[in-house]
């Protein structure tokens, strides 16, 4: 096998080289001890990967799976002196005495501190909750109160790349039905109006007049350049790239070159720790794909009688009182290739227009992908539970989900993204703060646009309610 890992600084044309001459070796630590404690000790050029016509998936997986379990020291650059966890890079205020602050960062070692029940890259125990600032600001607090501070429970990655390719085939459904509006309005010189669906969801309607301008106060669900982004509990990041960029900085005060380099900052060195690029483009696509590769959450196999028979009858019911209106059960996706960088990621990120080429990982060819259904045109049907869509999920007579004080990128207090199910039986505590102890209790929280189908859950006679719960029980990230 030819691999195209290069120590940073090797120019391109020698990885290129290496790679069609002869088998370029993993990049060594340059500290030959090995009981070094520096937790990064390879690279890969993700331009000479691109260019070699090697399977990304086989070069950047492990990589991924050693550095998303890395537990980054100093020697790393671990540690952000004069930088706050902000998504813009911002410098501090004032530098804290305290290297490690569970509330404003950075607070843990690895990602796998915390991405780790039932196995790696999973959820996270209500001891692993971070806390969110609003993201644009220089936010140094040292409280709980929430006034400064979301406090979130730790998501389970699992199936992470099949619901960004949902995500971006969404996204340009939605342009291209904005596209056609416009061009309907102009052609006819008269306002046109339309309804957003994709995938069979509707995120509302878009009316446009002839001069291009756009009415977008019908949106529903997704922001007003009809870009979805499906990851956080909020529905604010597109892509698995921005997420694993933004939670770097914040959690371990590692700066990704991409957007804390010379670039976007004049200085390789934001934080000031003494550490330069501490990330490259090559380290982050790593991450990226070992997340996207990760397999999807499954059923439970070899279920006794009784809990079978309650799970078939739970799921039924499941649909009956209005759950699957939003935890959509399956969702079909056109196309199984994940390109990196995306389509979607914007200034800050490494874009598509930032590289030669961006690396196709072809999801396909994993087994795991292999194995999901298909419908009667050759899609397949990801098993999300889910809609990819935020909803108002709160309200005056049941505010247990409308608790925050701060609105995440603009996105209200009360409005959460639809929680994907697959996988919910293996990832108690429940809730955006994970604060619920059963599925009981969660579905029990449910207001706003949930009420009715909360109501009808509600009523049900116990027996019937438990087997709801034994079918959402059986819903699991295999281990």
């Amino acid at each position: 096998m030819i691999h195209t890992f290069r120590p940073a600084g090797t120019p391109i044309a020698l990885a290129l080289f290496l790679a069609t001459a002869v088998p370029a070796p993993v990049f060594a630590d340059p500290d030959p001890q090995p009981w070094s404690e520096r937790a990064i000790r390879e690279d890969v050029d993700i331009t000479a990967l691109a260019a070699s016509g090697e399977d990304p998936i086989s070069v950047l997986q492990p990589l991924g799976e050693r550095l998303f379990s890395a537990r980054f020291t100093t020697l790393d650059g671990a540690g952000r002196p004069d930088a706050t966890g902000a998504i813009v890079p911002t410098k501090a205020r004032r530098r804290s005495h305290l290297p490690f602050q569970r509330l404003a960062g950075m607070d843990a070692n690895a990602c796998a501190s915390c991405h780790n029940e039932p196995v790696v890259g999973g959820a996270g125990a209500f001891t692993a909750n971070v806390f969110v600032s609003e993201g644009f600001e220089s936010a140094d607090f040292d409280t709980i109160d929430p006034q400064f501070s979301n406090e979130r429970n730790t998501n389970a990655i699992q199936g992470a790349g099949l619901i960004e390719l949902l995500a971006r085939e969404m996204t340009a459904d939605l342009r291209r039905q904005r596209q056609d509006v416009l061009a309907k309005a102009r052609a006819n010189g008269k306002t046109a109006k339309t309804k957003l669906v994709s995938k069979g969801i509707s995120f509302g309607s878009l009316t446009a007049d002839p001069d291009g301008t756009l009415d977008v106060s019908g949106l529903d669900g997704i922001d007003d350049d009809l870009t979805l982004r499906p990851f956080s509990q909020k529905g604010v990041f597109a892509s698995l790239r921005q997420f694993t960029v933004n939670a770097m900085n914040a959690h371990h005060g590692m700066q990704a070159r991409e957007r804390f380099g010379s670039t976007w900052t004049g200085t390789d060195d934001f934080d000031d720790d003494g550490h330069t690029d501490e990330l490259t483009p090559g380290h982050i696509s790593a991450l990226v794909a070992w997340q996207a590769t990760l397999p999807a959450p499954t059923r439970k196999q070899d279920l006794p009688d009784i809990w079978q028979d309650a799970a078939q009858a739970g799921e039924t019911l499941f649909g009956e009182i209005g759950c699957s209106a939003c935890h959509i059960p399956e969702l079909p996706l056109e196309s199984l290739v994940f390109h990196d960088p995306g389509p979607y990621d914007t200034a800050g990120t490494l874009r598509q227009s930032d590289v030669v080429s961006p690396l196709a990982l072809d999801l396909g060819t994993l087994d795991w992908v292999k194995a999901l259904p298909r419908d009667d045109q050759g899609r397949v049907l990801v098993p999300l539970f889910g809609d990819l869509k935020r909803h108002k999920i709160a309200d005056a007579a049941n505010d247990t989900f409308g608790n925050e004080l701060l609105a995440q990128r603009f996105v209200a207090r009360d409005v959460f993204m639809t929680a994907e199910l697959w996988g919910i039986g293996s990832t108690a505590p429940y809730g955006h703060r994970g604060d619920l102890t059963t599925l009981n209790e969660v579905i029990l929280a449910h207001g706003g646009e949930a009420t009715a189908s909360r109501k009808a859950y509600s009523d049900l006679e116990e027996q019937d309610r438990q087997s709801v719960i034994a079918f959402l029980r059986s819903l699991e990230i295999a281990e």
